[in-house]
């Protein structure tokens, strides 16, 4: 079996267990975020290897992140313990409806100090695929050239790319260098999976079509649009489509919906199915995790993602 590579910040996340500001609550539950890490254990729950490329503080939190990729089966040979700096860490709100409010604690983390040298010692032996987002090249210059670096050898290496934007403004220096190094990231390479809303950042439109002309002409082949509850536009080639989303009786939290989007492409990818079946499964884990609170306890084994197709 082909072997996938993601690199990352996981973060040990506190939710709050009432409703209300964050200041103001008293009880929390741990859990675990963070991009990358939705997808990896998305991918592992689906069946496939996964390896996860990150760096954690030599700390109790560290150690929870280690443990719990650990039990979801993601390979953990090239994650790296710092002495010096820590584990990120969130908190995220308790709501009935709307998004969650969420305060981040990750500048100066340990993953925020990889370099381009840490990317230099992962095996690429068996790699068919590395998927990378728009988070790490925000968190410090050295992640962003180990970004970079992380591409450079998966081209040499001939793995597909797939890049996700996961625009995260607030971490970036401006958005003038967040839309330019996202749009270099993206041409370098194979497949691109923007909202609708960080299309319109990223290329001045909000039309999916346009959307897909722009990253057609940096050189991206495949760009896959995500429209929210309304599904999902596709172009590969000269090939498109636009596939329905899945109706959910009732929305929790959206906040891990796009990474369950990536496990499904992500997936499709490697199993070899054609596009519309890959969005109708990407569709459907989106369509699955938001229904949960958590971002990643709702990512569904392959049994419970034929039977939510089968039933929908």
């Amino acid at each position: 079996m082909s072997k996938v590579i993601l690199f990352g910040e996981p973060m040990a996340m506190f939710t709050a267990e009432e409703e209300g500001p964050l200041d103001e609550v008293e009880v929390f539950r741990r859990s675990l975020a963070g991009a990358e890490v939705n997808v990896c254990t998305g991918l592992t729950r689906l069946g496939h290897k996964v390896t996860y490329v990150t760096k954690l503080g030599e700390d109790p939190l560290g150690m929870y992140v280690k443990k719990f990729l650990d039990r979801e089966g993601i390979g953990t040979e090239f994650i790296t313990f710092d002495p010096i700096y820590k584990t990120g860490t969130m908190l995220k709100s308790k709501v009935s409806s709307g998004d969650p409010i969420t305060a981040y604690y990750r500048k100066g983390s340990a993953f925020s100090h990889m370099k381009k040298e840490d990317i230099d010692k992962i095996n690429f032996d068996g790699v068919s695929l590395i998927h990378v987002t728009g988070i790490p090249p925000a968190l410090s210059l050295s992640c962003r050239e180990a970004t970079y670096r992380l591409i450079e050898r998966a081209k040499e290496n001939n793995c597909y790319i797939t890049f996700d934007p996961n625009l995260r403004p607030a971490l970036w220096e401006s958005e003038e260098v967040m839309i330019k190094v996202i749009n270099e990231l993206a041409s370098k390479c194979d497949l691109i999976l923007p909202g609708v809303s960080e299309g319109l950042v990223l290329t001045g439109s909000s039309e999916p079509e346009k959307i897909a002309d722009f990253y057609q002409k940096l050189g991206v082949k495949d760009v896959i649009i995500k429209e929210g509850s309304k599904g999902a536009y596709v172009r590969s080639g000269s090939q498109s489509l636009r596939q329905e989303g899945f109706k959910v009786d009732k929305v929790v939290d959206t906040v891990g919906a796009g990474d369950g989007f990536a496990v499904g492409i992500i997936s499709s990818k490697l199993e070899g199915l054609g596009l519309k079946e890959s969005v109708i499964r990407a569709n459907a884990i989106g369509a699955i995790q938001v229904t949960f609170v958590s971002d990643n306890e709702g990512l569904p084994t392959r049994e419970e993602l034929e039977e939510f197709i089968k039933e929908n």
